[in-house]
């Protein structure tokens, strides 16, 4: 048995599902061999969907002992669902979260149910299986397998200098500081904004908000466009593109006065910086509030903020639940609930010691319970699986 995986997403691209997917690839070859058709940035993107189906025939009629073939998230399963060239072959998908609950009427009315026509369905969470089940998709064509998480951060160790350094570069003393920390794209589904506007005002003691990711000081040009469409389709575009729609809000929100001693966002920075944050960080907060049309697919983020030591505080909601098991790894508080992250929060900076005999354990959770090698291994069981047992949806099918 061999396997052709195909993805748009992929390095030199940087996110989760790039590194998800390369770990992925690589390291399927430790089973069996392995085929690929990614996409890479060396032409556009559009001719590389265009010829996709004419590539995947080729691979398969000059390797005839291809018997697998992978899409790696549903928008690349959605491109390829018509295809009849290799019907006769084993036919998977990884989804993702977002690519599955994308609120457009024709995507979920006319085009997910037909994802019955894969033999297999992979989901990254529980959450994201049950979003494909509600859609139409038979509960027993998906499976579960959490993405893993990148171990060497354990090998990294602070920087005796760090408080130095960052009072040096920013002009602020994080000494006697307890230092909450978030990280990511300020899409409105992370609950940045919410977070400052409703829970940070109520929390009590010495302390400090970091925010770190892709971030503009300024409000573009893009951000004007975007506010003049109408909101149905603005909606769509933001939530396709991955566009920070967030981002005005935290920026109008970060210029006024009462934000400026206990609130600092840092931007985009680079590994090593981030790691050091993340390695002084005492409580990294994950406050996603229900978006309509969006989730959170896993939230491997959570697990890496745990590697680096850190106490993690996400909300019980969607695919984070996969990734923070309550007390194990972390806190999960009650999604959008002011008064449950302002309870928990001021406990924690009141009473920090409870939590700091706990971090040795979380960590050791973390790196027990996730790793790629695991999810490797849990894909390649499923292939298996499927290919002994035959369970392969009948060319008839493929035609609903």
């Amino acid at each position: 048995m061999e396997i052709l995986f195909i993805s748009h997403k992929f390095p030199p691209a940087v996110g989760g599902m790039e590194k998800q997917s390369f770990e992925l690839i690589d390291g399927m070859k430790r089973f069996t061999n392995v085929h690929s058709i990614v996409y890479t940035g060396q032409q556009s993107r559009i001719a590389f969907f265009l010829s996709l189906e004419k590539r995947i025939q080729d691979l398969c009629s000059e390797y005839p002992s291809i018997s697998v073939i992978h899409f790696n998230d549903a928008l690349i399963a959605t491109f390829c669902l018509h295809h009849k060239s290799y019907a006769h072959l084993y036919r998977s998908v990884t989804v993702h979260g977002l690519d599955v609950v994308f609120p457009s009427t024709i995507y979920q009315k006319y085009i997910l149910p037909k994802f019955n026509r894969f033999d297999l369905i992979i989901a990254v969470s529980h959450a994201t299986k049950q979003a494909c089940v509600q859609r139409g998709i038979g509960v027993r064509k998906v499976v579960v397998i959490s993405n893993g998480v990148d171990h060497t951060l354990l090998q990294h160790r602070p920087d005796s200098n760090f408080h130095q350094l960052f009072r040096t570069k920013y002009g602020i003393d994080l000494s006697g500081k307890t230092i909450l920390t978030t990280l990511g794209r300020p899409v409105k589904r992370k609950g940045f904004s919410w977070f400052l506007q409703y829970v940070l005002p109520e929390l009590e003691g010495n302390l400090i908000l970091l925010m770190a990711g892709p971030f503009n000081k300024s409000r573009t040009w893009q951000d004007r466009f975007y506010h003049f469409l109408p909101p149905i389709f603005r909606t769509k575009i933001e939530l396709f593109t991955g566009y920070p729609a967030d981002e005005n809000k935290i920026r109008i929100l970060l210029n006024t006065k009462k934000y400026s001693q206990n609130v600092l966002h840092l931007g985009k920075l680079p590994f090593e910086e981030l790691i050091q944050i993340l390695l002084a960080t005492d409580g990294f907060i994950m406050p996603n509030i229900a978006v309509e049309g969006d989730m959170e697919g896993f939230g491997l983020v959570c697990l890496e903020a745990s590697l680096c030591g850190s106490w993690v505080f996400a909300a019980d909601t969607d695919g984070i639940t996969d990734a923070i098991t309550d007390q194990k790894n972390g806190t999960l508080i009650r999604t959008g609930s002011t008064s449950d992250w302002t309870a928990v929060l001021n406990n924690f900076i009141e009473n920090p010691d409870v939590i700091k005999k706990q971090l040795e354990s979380a960590k050791s959770y973390t790196q027990n319970t996730f790793s790629w090698e695991k999810m490797v291994s849990s894909y390649w069981s499923q292939f298996k699986l499927l290919v002994q047992t035959g369970q392969k949806v009948k060319t008839s099918d493929t035609n609903r």
